[in-house]
């Protein structure tokens, strides 16, 4: 396994929509294990495959990551067969977007179809984090950020402060390899 560089907005990539996987062979099970370091590394619950430059319906995530029981999931081909009419509004934040948190609203409950790491379809069907988290990598998948949820004005703050960001990285890893 290996970590892989994240993807910061405002990149181009990150508004893409992915290409769904054929099946699920020895590349892309690499391509989730290295995601999957690559989420722990990076102190994420979640991760899409274009968040680290790759436009396959791919993502990875671990509800429990953070002090909680490990609940490690790796899907490809995720869909949401059923989402809940009732709406929930949760704190989210991105690995894309660092140190940024809003309030998206989303539905409150989802059923979503996958294959899973050895090519079987599987179902989850949750109304807690697990639903939120689902829905945010989801959204990736199709060229969705969290921001895109929000009014165009705290958006394009996001957007200006992760352009920063991104800027300021480069210059200090240009500093480093000097």
């Amino acid at each position: 396994m290996s970590r892989l560089p994240l993807v910061i907005a405002p990149d181009p990539v990150l508004k893409k929509k992915t290409e769904a996987v054929a099946d699920i062979d020895d590349d892309v099970r690499r391509l989730m294990d290295d995601m999957v370091e690559t989420m722990y590394a990076e102190r994420g619950m979640g991760l899409a495959a274009p968040q680290v430059g790759i436009l396959k319906r791919v993502f990875v995530m671990d509800v429990g990551a953070d002090g909680g029981e490990r609940r490690l999931m790796k899907l490809a081909n995720p869909e949401i067969v059923w989402a809940s009419e009732e709406t929930k509004f949760y704190e989210e934040g991105c690995l894309s977007i660092p140190g940024q948190f809003a309030e998206v609203e989303r539905p409150a409950a989802v059923k979503v179809r996958y294959l899973d790491y050895d090519g079987e379809v599987r179902e989850i069907e949750d109304d807690g984090v697990l639903a939120v988290c689902a829905q945010h990598e989801i959204d990736h998948l199709d060229g969705v950020l969290f921001v895109d949820h929000l009014s165009t004005l705290k958006r394009n703050m996001f957007l200006r402060k992760s352009k920063k960001f991104k800027k300021d990285r480069e210059r200090d890893q240009a500093k480093e390899s000097a």
